[in-house]
């Protein structure tokens, strides 16, 4: 896995070129929050068609899908997914339920985009990956900083030599409280701090294996549970050390006194730090220090969420390579799964059923 090149087979990083033309056509499962900036806006930016959308009652799509030009609501996520001109579904819906509807797409034939993190626990993930190969569809998650440029120029920054050689990275994702009453910090939905942030902290320790020798592996874990939430992380802290030697932290808090989204790169001629990598959008900063002193780049606000629907049109549409694919999914969870094991708690429990009853009340 590597965060600059793709060329994988279909069904993980790359598509076969679609015999279709025109606008990508998009169902959406869910009127989740995070909808809207993931992939209502990039659609009106790319002109990417959301043809349908169904949420926990026909009124509720009906009203999201006025509000925000999605073409039509329909009665379920059933519906969604076999919807003859939906190509690709993007899977917002909370985190117990990415695996069973990712897998209902896949059957279904359709692509998919699927939020973060990929499924309840790296077993589910790994059937997700299967069923990807043998249908072979394109199916993604939907880490999105990586196609920011902020992003590529950090890594372009160690491909050239300018840091030297890798020796520490630093990722730290801290948000404050969303509220007792937020799914995030329910078990039965996969919940934790790990699954909502911690997957974006590991999974930017993980692509810098092309410059650390290789894939991180854990040292250790520590974690704090939620007061009244056993078994869910309110925050978690990981080590981890590359091939080369190499060492990495990854943090992440979702009950913080601050909110911060940095990425911290230290090389044996240099450092630089994305001031926020998860939004780029909101600070562009990456400031670079070297023995020639410190200077500041700006990569500009548009939306990672863009940048990344513009790269799933592409691998849909003409078969142009993803910098991650199907496989690099499973590899996270793997590694979430361990830094549970490791702190001490158990991976999130997969849900017995896709129509859990209250799991759509989130969406």
């Amino acid at each position: 896995m590597t965060a600059t090149t793709g060329g994988q087979d279909s069904g993980s990083g790359s598509a076969q070129p679609s015999a279709l033309s025109g606008p990508l056509r998009v169902g959406v499962l869910g009127a989740a929050r995070i909808a809207e900036l993931a992939i209502v806006k990039p659609a009106r930016v790319t002109g990417t068609r959301l043809v349908a959308i169904a949420a926990r009652d026909r009124a509720r799509a009906a009203a999201y899908a006025a509000e925000h030009g999605v073409e039509r609501a329909l009665t379920s996520y059933a519906d969604v997914v076999a919807a003859p001109d939906v190509e690709a579904v993007y899977n917002p819906l909370p985190n117990a339920l990415h695996g069973a509807w990712n897998l209902a797409a896949i059957d279904a034939g359709k692509h998919v985009l699927s939020e973060k993190p990929f499924a309840a626990n790296a077993e589910e993930a790994a059937e997700v990956a299967a069923a990807a190969h043998d249908r072979g569809v394109l199916v993604v998650e939907g880490f999105h900083y990586l196609y920011n440029p902020v992003t590529k120029r950090l890594h372009e920054l160690l491909a050239s030599g300018e840091l030297g050689e890798l020796v520490h990275v630093e990722t730290t994702i801290e948000i404050q409280d969303p509220g007792p009453g937020d799914p995030r910090w329910s078990l039965a939905l996969a919940g934790g701090a790990t699954m909502d942030l911690g997957c974006y902290s590991l999974h930017a320790q993980r692509v810098l294996a092309p410059w650390g020798g290789g894939e991180p592996e854990l040292l250790a874990a520590r974690a704090g549970e939620r007061p009244g939430e056993p078994g869910v992380d309110e925050w978690l802290e990981a080590q981890l050390r590359f091939p080369s030697g190499a060492t990495g932290v990854a943090r992440c808090h979702l009950a913080s006194d601050r909110r911060q989204m940095t990425y911290r790169v230290v090389g044996s001629r240099g450092e630089a730090l994305v001031a926020n990598f998860v939004e780029p959008h909101l600070d562009d900063r990456l400031i670079i220090r070297t023995p020639a002193g410190e200077r500041v780049e700006r990569h500009g606000t548009r939306s990672s969420y863009t940048y990344q629907l513009e790269a799933f049109s592409r691998a849909v549409r003409e078969g142009v390579p993803l910098p991650i694919d199907v496989d690099d999914a499973v590899a996270n969870m793997r590694l979430i799964d361990a830094c549970y094991a490791a702190a001490g708690l158990r991976p999130r429990p997969r849900m017995q059923s896709a129509g859990m009853p209250g799991a759509e009340s989130f969406t």
